[in-house]
């Protein structure tokens, strides 16, 4: 059996978080792990060449919100991007040094629009708790920006109408979060009060149809459906089936649909399987909703990026045995084109075939290694935990599959891509239906003879699931945790500004609910760990601060209970870096062959320390 090394991981890692058409060009970002981490942001030209656009040195990223937004456009062939080391917008043309747009200073800028010769985005300014936001119209000639909105704590997706009279904006305030309830507002351009269309439920993302109305993906029904919603205040839902045609948002500034030729082209499904689809009918003024027609072709998960133009759709896609690919798609013809070069996946590699499963309820996917019969299997808890797995090819798992482990995705209660009702299961209910619903996977494993032993791992909230786990469970023999949460009431208090109100709906509002943050805390219950853990996390991490591993890492050893704790240099909320990739993943294998009792010569050992913190 042909392993799959770190390396190859760290080279296929992420994916291209934005797509647009321009004129006869596509342009997309990329990761690039061996350049320090850096978004470069590359085109396509009309004969067909692949050429970087952002010149070395520069990173087409923000930390608006922390997770960032929506980060460059193009623009007439040149290309306007915020830069991750200052936070100012740039412009500049292939082959050119970016030329600043904004000035100096600690203001942040994300979720890109241009609109004739003017960026229309939203601007952070503050402290990571104190921030305030607004809408600003910043001029490609370098003139002074301008501040045309700041009516709510939070803002996003600024849309000027076609008759350039009325901007249409997304915002929301605490304690909510966006999945929770937005108000999709507009305003006059000219200036004036802006005035609610839609409130109460969650509104991802809004597109002009004309000067009137607007399409909307929001939720009053429970899924996220597309909404034609007039300037008069009438909504009638295009889509009205039980399926998610928006998500989480958790980075500004993602398109779930795209207007394409007086036609919707959408993305749409479950946590299962997320197709790209064309709504055909959706502009007569009768009731009722819009046929659907599939033109996702083989691809089986479609990402909530995509730019139309004419009779053409680009968006970025992937299956369970294919990378994320840039694809083109000719919504007459069905014809799919892939305009972004492969990602080096080893062709000799037995990749994993995902299989989904529902255990008492909860939502799995299960990867088996190759040969068959019992295995060592590794629970993999995703982040948010407002969020979801989705069932494509990740390297990272085939990293471990290629050496006969076992891996199960377990989109527990709360995860999205399954309606509200089933996002609402962890509402004040985080640290015990997560850890439940994982320990039913690991426990229908075990009881099927799939698993011989089980561990957990998971990032961020992943990272706090598993350690709850690990102390509130005796069925995982170890856990890893990279960059999680230890103790939910110290974390509420030191957060950033968007999520600092996160967990009133996650465990309860405080102090009136204390009680549950001291029962779930993973490091005050460190004693009853059932196993070895092992420690992962950023030293610039600004969403959970790397106290949170180093003080449960030391909570183990006062009670006896091994463990291991690894920093990274100059990574953030996550990794970016092809040296951390490589690290951490070699690793977390080392970790496994201790718990589960297999040699890993491939890897530096690692050591568990015993009991008390050195």
């Amino acid at each position: 059996m042909v392993t799959i090394r770190a390396v190859d991981v760290a080279r296929v890692d992420d994916r291209p978080l934005w797509v647009e058409i321009s004129g006869d060009e596509v342009w997309w970002d990329e990761p690039r792990p061996h350049e320090g981490g850096r978004r470069c942001v590359v085109r396509r030209t009309a004969g067909g060449a692949i050429e970087d656009v952002l010149p070395q040195g520069w990173n087409a990223r923000n930390r608006v919100m922390e997770y960032g937004g929506r980060s460059w456009r193009a623009h007439e062939g040149r290309l306007v991007f915020t830069n991750w080391a200052d936070g100012r917008i740039y412009l500049c043309s292939p082959g050119e040094e970016p030329v600043p747009l904004t000035p100096e200073g600690p203001a942040r800028y994300a979720d890109l629009v241009v609109r004739g010769d003017e960026i229309w985005c939203v601007r952070e300014r503050g402290g990571p708790r104190s921030a305030d936001r607004d809408i600003v119209v910043v001029p490609l000639d370098g003139s002074p920006l301008r501040s045309v909105v700041a009516s709510h704590r939070f803002l996003m997706n600024p849309r000027v109408s076609p008759d350039g009279r009325t901007l249409a904006y997304i915002g929301w305030n605490h304690p909510d979060m966006p999945w929770d309830a937005t108000e999709l507002c507009v305003a006059p351009v000219a200036g004036g009060p802006h005035r609610v269309l839609l409130s109460g439920a969650s509104t991802c993302q809004a597109e002009w149809r004309d000067a009137e109305s607007l399409y909307a993906v929001t939720d009053p029904t429970g899924w996220w459906n597309i909404h034609l919603v007039g300037l008069d205040g009438t909504t009638r839902d295009l889509t009205p089936v039980p399926l998610e045609f928006g998500d989480a948002t958790w980075k500004i500034g993602g398109t779930f649909f795209a207007v394409a030729g007086g036609r919707i082209a959408a993305v749409y499904g479950t946590a299962d399987e997320r197709r790209l689809g064309v709504l055909d009918r959706p502009l007569p003024n009768g009731s009722g909703g819009a046929a659907i027609r599939d033109v996702g072709g083989g691809y089986t998960f479609w990402a909530p990026t995509l730019s139309a133009r004419g009779s053409c759709v680009v968006g970025v896609a992937a299956s369970p045995h294919r990378p994320y690919e840039v694809v083109r798609v000719d919504l007459e013809t069905g014809r799919h084109e892939v305009l972004s070069p492969g990602k080096p996946v080893p062709g000799d590699a037995e990749l994993p075939t995902p299989e989904a499963v529902t255990v008492d309820g909860v939502h799995a996917h299960l990867y088996a290694p190759p040969g068959g019969g019992p295995a060592p299997y590794v629970v993999f808890v995703h982040g948010g935990p407002t969020g979801s797995a989705a069932p494509v090819l990740d390297l990272e798992i085939a990293y471990f599959t290629s050496r006969g482990i076992g891996v199960a995705e377990v989109n527990y209660g709360g995860s999205t891509g399954y309606g509200r009702a089933y996002r609402e299961r962890l509402r004040h209910n985080w640290g015990v239906v997560d850890v439940r619903d994982c320990e039913t996977v690991a426990r229908w494993l075990l009881r099927t003879g799939r698993a011989e032993k089980v561990a957990i791992r998971g990032g961020s909230a992943g990272g706090w699931t598993s350690m709850a786990a690990l102390v509130h469970s005796d069925v995982f023999c170890g856990a890893v945790s990279h960059y999680g949460i230890s103790d939910p009431e110290r974390w509420a208090a030191q957060t950033h500004d968007l999520e600092s109100h996160y967990l009133d709906g996650l465990i309860g509002p405080l102090p009136e609910t204390r009680d549950r943050y001291l029962d779930r805390s993973p490091e005050r219950h460190a004693a009853r760990a059932s196993g070895p853990a092992l420690l992962l996390h950023g030293l610039e991490d600004k969403v959970v601060d790397p106290a949170e591993s180093e003080r449960f890492a030391a909570a183990l050893a006062r009670h006896g209970h091994r463990w291991a704790y690894l920093t990274f240099e100059g990574e953030q909320h996550g990794w970016r870096r092809e040296d951390t990739i490589v690290r951490a993943l070699e690793a977390e294998l080392a970790f496994y062959g201790i718990v589960f009792g297999f040699p890993t010569p491939e890897v530096p050992p690692l050591t568990l320390h015993n009991g008390e913190k050195e």
